[in-house]
């Protein structure tokens, strides 16, 4: 038998601290200095939708402080036990919009492809914490289908990897696919949408830089920051080796209470990207997924938020309020 840590030898960095990645809430609260009497809790909340860190993000965290706003993202909590009325297992109708394995067509003109199931780090948000990704996610098996199905529709022009997240996969996988999409004379734009860079600064590598280089398709990489805290140094050089790819970068957050719905940290983290060279795209109300409840913000408050960021930000630093609705042609705009 192979021990783990014999295999990890022969991946690669980022590979490794992924696999290294904490996943025991006990070792998060020690590391921390957080009260042992939050275990029993997040124990239990782990037991539904497993607890998922790199220590690259916890490196960011203030010890000791049970607030911290990249903390209170990961942390399981009792409250994603109760069952909240309104709040459903697929709350933005992606199974509905799956057209065939693992590709979902919502919109006009692109497609969405769930390559994985797999994620450096479990937001305690996230709309698809209960998707049946080992049905429907579109593996290298499923590739051919999901190819077959966007070369037959010439008015798709723009494929968004997704997940999961799609940068969890092998350079070599992604590059496959991206060739391959490369070839179909009607698809012009790649999107992929992915929180590695953020929480795993490290995935951005020469391996990955090279086959996104060379990718002859438009190029956007929208990533996912929800708070000024999570952009150190790390990432703000991995965007900027992403920029030299030519990548166009956007960033997208959720609205979260208690952590990002002030204008100070809405501020805060739109100033902040500027800085390292991205735009604020969506910032979007919480998708009312089963267990995420506590994060919830109203719109009439967000609606108010934005209005008084308009007030001390910019038009162009000002991100779009929207929230996704089953079955709609669009995002919907909170104006």
């Amino acid at each position: 038998m192979i021990t783990r840590s014999a295999e990890l030898k022969h991946i690669s960095g980022w590979q490794q601290e992924l696999a290294n990645a904490v996943t025991d809430p006990a070792e998060l609260l020690a590391s921390l200095q957080l009260d042992p009497g939050l275990l029993p809790a997040a124990q239990l909340a782990s037991n539904l939708f497993r607890m998922r860190i790199p220590h690259s993000y916890i490196a960011r965290m203030r010890v000791g402080d049970i607030n911290d706003p990249l903390l209170r993202q990961v942390l399981p909590i009792a409250a994603e036990t109760h069952v909240t009325t309104d709040f459903v297992t697929d709350p933005v109708g992606d199974l509905q919009a799956m057209v065939v394995p693992g590709v979902l067509h919502k919109y006009h003109g692109r497609v969405l492809v769930i390559t994985t199931g797999a994620c450096a780090v479990h937001c305690r948000y996230c709309f698809r914490r209960h998707f049946p990704y080992n049905d429907t996610n579109a593996s290298s098996q499923h590739w051919q289908q999901a190819l077959e199905y966007i070369q037959s529709d010439s008015s798709i022009n723009e494929v968004i990897l997704s997940g999961g997240d799609p940068l969890t996969l092998s350079d070599q996988r992604l590059a496959s696919l991206v060739t391959r999409l490369q070839e179909i004379a009607h698809v012009k734009t790649l999107r992929i949408h992915t929180r590695l860079p953020v929480v795993l600064p490290s995935r951005i590598d020469y391996k990955l830089l090279e086959w996104l280089g060379n990718c002859t398709l438009r190029k956007v990489l929208v990533i996912h920051t929800n708070h000024a805290s999570e952009v150190n140094t790390e990432l703000a050089e991995a965007l900027t080796k992403l920029k030299h790819a030519d990548a166009t970068l956007l960033n997208q957050s959720v609205l979260l209470h208690g952590i990002n719905d002030s204008v100070t940290a809405q501020r805060q983290l739109c100033e902040r990207l500027f800085s390292v060279g991205v735009l604020p795209y969506y910032l979007h109300l919480l998708d009312k997924v089963q267990g995420a409840a506590h994060f919830d913000v109203s719109a009439d408050r967000a609606r108010h938020l934005i209005k008084d960021l308009k007030h001390t930000l910019p038009g162009y630093l000002v991100p779009r309020l929207v929230c996704e609705e089953a079955g709609k042609p669009s995002k919907t705009p909170l104006t």
